[in-house]
């Protein structure tokens, strides 16, 4: 743990915890078992089956290097990106698969609560950074 020893355990637990989300996401639904869900979303943009389901891994090989970023990143700026992606993929749902919003552990729900975990990981930076000496 002396890679985060510097950091607050709120801090932590906020990198662990969204680099968990967007690797386990990256992986499972998009790379080892290609969820139809995930294949349904991304029609939408592209015609042919096949590069749709290619995109999908692509985009699962992207969220797990995103996570690894979050874990890893002492910057700012990469929460920030991350809500914004978040309300971005947020406005694409609600946009092309709007009854995904009526389901258990929906999008709204699980963006939401990243979108916070970000927010205090930003003002946990915020905090070691007014604290360090100049």
């Amino acid at each position: 743990m002396r890679f985060f020893s510097s950091e607050s355990p709120v801090l932590i637990i906020c990198r662990v915890a969204l680099a968990f989300s967007w690797i386990y996401q990256g992986a499972v639904p998009k790379i080892v078992c290609q969820s139809s869900g995930e294949i349904l979303l991304l029609g939408h943009l592209i015609p042919v089956y096949q590069w749709v389901c290619l995109a999908v891994t692509w985009i699962g090989i992207g969220e797990i290097i995103f996570g690894l970023l979050i874990l890893v990143a002492r910057w700012g700026w990469v929460f920030w990106l991350n809500m914004l992606t978040l309300c971005g993929l947020l406005f694409y749902v609600a946009l092309f698969e709007p009854v995904m919003f009526t389901l258990p552990f929906n999008p709204l729900t699980l963006n939401v609560s990243l979108i916070a975990l970000s927010l205090i990981a930003v003002m946990e930076l915020k905090k070691i950074k007014s604290q360090k000496p100049q």
